[in-house]
């Protein structure tokens, strides 16, 4: 019965750890951005067609 008190006591350590390394990366900024990534992976293969497209029609 003492090892459950153990792995209990040491779960909620690690729990509140990883909770205080998420609150810190939130106010250091590390989430800010998340619209930008999405956005750019969704133009980044337009862009380059534009550009093979327009080397097609020079020719």
């Amino acid at each position: 019965m003492n090892i459950i008190y153990v792995l209990l006591s040491i779960s909620v350590v690690v729990a509140i750890v990883f909770f205080i390394a998420f609150i810190i990366s939130v106010k250091r900024g590390q989430y800010d951005d998340t619209y930008t990534p999405s956005v750019r992976m969704l133009f980044e293969d337009e862009v380059i067609d534009s550009k093979e497209n327009s080397k097609i029609t020079d020719k």
